[in-house]
């Protein structure tokens, strides 16, 4: 089906760019010239020759003009500015020496000279092929060719105008396009970031359980029950995560990340101190924070070897709230310098931030373990305290 889909949609953006205005548009207009034609087999033009090379001369000049006048690069490019010129030489020649059917030829210029030419030098341009139309029919035609003039000049703006409207409409559709393409990237990168953070705390969780449990298993059965029910609990509750991730409805809260972080890090046999304090936060600032909760608890459990970990919640100045998470292990594959991002998940957790306006930095800290601190926008309601004190350790105000 998603090759049928990519057919489909190639075809329809063929058959629209086949419908839009080009060279070919403006070649039936050429049949203006008929009458001229005619004069030159019925024997009403002197010099039938001159007259016949004059004529293949103009409709080869308007045909390059035509076909070189839709494209930006081929329509500024000097080769055509002088092959108008010489359209508008032949034209006032032909015109000047035979006129009658042979004026007809400069609304025809007035097309080919809005099609190469746009705003701002269409409005004198326009006006001298207007004014050179109108003199020379005028010469030939007395007042009456003022006609000639009027719609010399109405065929280069309305000429002008139909076809800036097309091109206007030909980047329009091509910067939706583009945006459409730059949604699905940004998509399918949310996706494999919920995918990753998701699966990567969970199977540490997992593993870290079913660790415990096995060393439970011959001294305490009911403990060892107690890490196989939860390892259970973590399994289903990934399963919702993963659902509600797929389908873009996941919002969890910081309160919920807590929690399963003090989980995890028991389960690791690491003491969890958990500290907040600050204004409540927007549901957006939390499920952020929690994000950066999940994958610093995952990388302590996985890498650090520590013995404690402390996650403190805080406000800073007011307007903005941050998150620590400090272990005393001594890094392992965490160990990078001061202020450093690694790792993939934390790599996709700092573009997270800097979209939402926050900072994300990771790194030793000043004695030993690893420290991560995430910084962002409070977008609180009103300035309430909370504190929660697990394990050992005097909370901070």
């Amino acid at each position: 089906m998603a090759w049928l889909r990519k057919t489909r949609g190639s075809s329809c953006e063929t058959f629209r760019d086949e419908r839009s205005p080009n060279g070919f548009s403006l070649l039936p207009w050429l049949l203006m010239g008929m009458g001229a034609f005619s004069n030159l087999f019925q024997g009403e033009t002197p010099d039938p020759w001159i007259g016949g090379l004059g004529l293949l001369t103009f409709n080869s000049l308007y045909v390059y003009v035509s076909f070189r006048s839709f494209v930006k690069e081929t329509r500024e490019a000097t080769s055509t500015r002088v092959a108008l010129a010489l359209l508008g030489l032949v034209t006032c020649a032909l015109a000047l020496a035979y006129g009658g059917n042979w004026l007809l030829f400069f609304p025809l210029l007035g097309l080919a000279t809005g099609a190469a030419v746009r705003m701002p030098q269409l409005r004198p341009v326009g006006l001298v092929v207007g004014v050179l139309a109108g003199g020379v029919s005028v010469f030939h035609d007395g007042w009456g060719g003022l006609d000639i003039a009027y719609a010399t000049w109405i065929s280069t703006m309305v000429t002008a105008a139909i076809l800036s409207l097309s091109e206007a409409v030909r980047q329009l559709r091509t910067a939706r396009e583009e945006l459409a393409r730059r949604a699905v990237e940004e998509e399918r990168l949310r996706f494999s970031r919920d995918l990753h953070d998701l699966l990567g705390h969970t199977l540490s969780v997992i593993v870290v359980k079913s660790e415990a449990a096995r060393r439970l298993a011959e001294g305490d059965v009911a403990a060892a029950q107690a890490q196989l029910n939860d390892i259970e609990a973590v399994g289903r509750q990934a399963l919702t995560e993963i659902r509600e991730a797929v389908t873009g409805y996941r919002q969890g809260t910081l309160r919920d990340e807590l929690d399963r972080a003090v989980s995890a890090l028991r389960a690791a046999g690491i003491e969890p101190v958990v500290r907040r304090s600050g204004p409540p936060l927007v549901p957006q600032t939390e499920a952020l924070l929690g994000w950066v909760v999940r994958e610093a608890v995952t990388n302590v459990v996985r890498h650090s070897a520590a013995a404690r970990c402390e996650i403190v919640v805080a406000g800073s100045g007011g307007e903005r709230v941050r998150l620590t998470v400090t272990d005393d292990g001594g890094g392992g594959e965490q160990a990078v310098p001061p202020g450093a991002v690694g790792g993939t998940g934390l790599k996709g957790l700092t573009e997270r931030l800097s979209t939402a306006g926050g900072t994300l930095t990771a790194g030793r800290g000043p004695r030993q373990g690893f420290v991560v601190t995430a910084e962002l926008p409070v977008e609180a309601r009103g300035l309430v305290a909370e504190r929660v004190e697990v394990g050992v350790g005097s909370p901070v105000g």
